[in-house]
């Protein structure tokens, strides 16, 4: 398979990065593992499993697009003809058997630049919020619009975009797939495993951070690509700032005029929104459980989106660089 490279990329992820190697390094092919300023022995880690190693510049912020970048630059310089790149985040292990089958994939689809599997949560009864993003990566087969961090690429298309995005602190993914897509490529999703994700989000702090970041990055991708014919981010910015905040400071604001029946209308509209998501979450084959678990939190999520909206658009406005949102804490060997 030496027509594959593998980029891994992480920061301070321990025990995370030490399986992540573990599961490619058996494949036999070349791996290029890029650190974003880790302390707690990442590096030496990674070069004692043989594993080529890229340390980014400490002065220059750090962004996953970034670091995949550097990453991917290096892999051609050391396999200059490789034809797919598979990108890994430190936190997650690459399942046996799906290199060989999203690269048969590519090379029976021409038209098809990018291949990417199901992501799974590796420990979902951990926590509520680990469940939460086990559902969240349930999503349809077929052609898709994004993918995510975990995904193997052509990479004549991949260069012809110029890569990713470095200044991207989030969204990265999926602004990169406007691109390839505007290129003429397709995006496709398998009915395959592709990743086991140890995403160790125990606290609603870690959470709302999570949640955040994503509002951030729809605000963002709608910002950079909203006025393209397919309106990139618009709707789910639009949903964030109605549920988020706007229906909300309507309610208060009209509460004298209403003795109150204001707030009860607001609440009963979140009442019906969250019985359409536990409705279609259902239909999706998730017991009830966890069906009722996922929309209640899509509806308290649009609070911290909107938290992330609002940062981008101050950030934008004022010039002000960007930094990463983290929520994950660093663990040891």
């Amino acid at each position: 398979m030496q027509q594959i490279g593998v980029v891994v990329i992480g920061r301070n992820e321990g025990n995370r990065l030490h399986n992540c190697l573990l599961s490619v390094v058996g494949e036999g092919i070349t791996i290029v593992y890029v650190d974003s300023g880790s302390t707690d022995g990442s590096v030496a880690l990674a070069r004692s499993l043989g594993v080529h190693v890229v340390e980014l510049d400490l002065s220059i912020p750090f962004t996953a697009a970034r670091a995949r970048n550097a990453g991917f630059e290096y892999l051609l310089q050391v396999e200059p003809n490789i034809e797919f790149v598979q990108f890994v985040d430190g936190d997650c292990l690459l399942v046996e058997g799906w290199l060989k089958r999203a690269v048969c994939e590519l090379i029976s689809q021409s038209d098809v630049v990018v291949v990417c599997g199901r992501r799974r949560e590796e420990f979902p009864a951990n926590s509520i919020y680990n469940r939460l993003c086990d559902i969240e990566w349930d999503t349809p087969v077929g052609e898709a619009k994004a993918c995510g961090g975990d995904a193997i690429m052509r990479v004549s298309a991949l260069k012809q975009a110029s890569g990713f995005n470095p200044t991207l602190i989030a969204g990265e993914e999926p602004e990169l797939c406007v691109r390839l897509r505007q290129g003429g490529g397709k995006i496709l999703r398998i009915n395959a495993e592709m990743t086991l994700h140890d995403a160790q989000i125990t606290r609603f702090g870690q959470w709302w951070k999570r949640s955040l970041r994503g509002g951030h990055a729809y605000a963002e991708g709608s910002w950079l690509h909203g006025r393209s014919p397919e309106q990139h981010s618009v709707k789910e910015s639009r949903s964030i700032w109605f549920w988020g905040l706007l229906l909300p400071l309507l309610a208060i604001a009209t509460t004298p005029l209403t003795f109150g029946l204001s707030i009860l209308l607001v609440l009963t509209a979140y009442a019906l929104l969250i019985s359409k998501v536990y409705k279609n979450t259902l239909q999706r084959g998730f017991k009830s459980e966890d069906a009722l678990l996922y929309s209640l939190f899509c509806i308290l999520g649009k609070f911290p989106q909107v938290q992330g909206q609002i940062q981008f658009h101050i950030s934008r406005l004022l010039k002000r660089q960007r930094t990463l949102v983290e929520y994950k804490s660093a663990t040891s060997y």
